[in-house]
């Protein structure tokens, strides 16, 4: 029974791997793209199975209002 305790997670590990390297052979996509760099600084997939819509990325989060500076206090000459 110690033996299966230790193996299983090993052949659970295993029978993962090969589903994952068997779907990414029956994915259907001939050309995987890649990256370019731009002359901004930023990146661009080339290529590929995806298309601009198929990553939906939610708009930036608003940044919070500062607080505000409070009025001077007079000094007292």
């Amino acid at each position: 029974m110690t033996r299966l305790r230790t193996a299983a997670p090993l052949l659970a590990a295993a029978g993962l791997a090969a589903l994952a390297v068997v779907s990414i052979r029956t994915a259907g996509c001939d050309d995987p793209g890649r990256y370019e760099a731009l002359p901004d600084g930023t990146y661009a997939l080339v290529g590929g199975c995806l298309e601009p819509g198929d990553l939906v990325v939610p708009p930036p989060a608003p940044l919070p209002e500062p607080p505000p500076v409070p009025a001077p206090v007079p000094s007292r000459s």
